[in-house]
């Protein structure tokens, strides 16, 4: 396996193509139960936009996909309308005596394993290239999962993420933002 960074239009529909198969609204309740899901659909457009600012993290298998995992700066905010709420929900939010606004930090877009890879261990080696890649230009990376998503949110954990606030939104979903502060380092919350 290795953890590279995208680089061409070929890898970003790559990307389109393995989250596809992971939507929320493409699986079945018992897949998205015992396997979770991505909840945002992109356009290539839209990754195109994002990887102006910053590269994605990419695990390949040869020339197989296993998994990606954005990144996404304040830069674009307002790029992606279904977002915007979750970019105002963290300016909302204080971390360590400080608004979120007031750090440099990156979000995790959206991170996607493919099912037949799922269990080897992807994630964290995902994870560590992502903040070998961007510590020294961000404070943290943050994130919001959706609570019926408990595979994702459980991963996160295992990787180093802590839980800072818990929100409803006006659709009645419930939400976990999480953050993975590359300042502090700290064990994992879960083994």
């Amino acid at each position: 396996m290795t953890y590279t960074l995208s680089k061409t239009e070929k890898d970003l529909q790559a990307i389109l193509d393995l989250q596809q198969e992971n939507l929320f609204q493409n699986l079945q309740e018992k897949e998205i139960a015992s396997e979770g899901f991505v909840t945002v659909q992109h356009e290539l457009e839209d990754l195109q936009k994002m990887h102006r600012f910053e590269a994605n993290i990419l695990a390949k298998d040869n020339d197989q996909l296993a998994g990606y995992l954005l990144a996404m700066t304040k830069h674009s905010k307002t790029d992606l309308p279904a977002l915007v709420p979750m970019f105002t929900i963290f300016d909302s939010i204080q971390y360590n005596g400080k608004s979120i606004s007031a750090y440099t930090y990156l979000v995790v877009g959206q991170v996607c394993i493919r099912k037949d890879y799922r269990g080897k261990g992807i994630l964290p080696e995902m994870y560590q290239a992502y903040k070998q890649h961007f510590k020294q230009k961000y404070d943290f990376a943050i994130t919001e999962i959706d609570t019926r998503n408990r595979r994702s949110l459980r991963a996160h954990l295992k990787s180093g993420f802590r839980e800072i606030h818990v929100y409803t939104d006006t659709f009645q979903k419930e939400w976990s933002i999480v953050i993975w502060d590359w300042k502090k380092e700290m064990e994992p919350l879960l083994k």
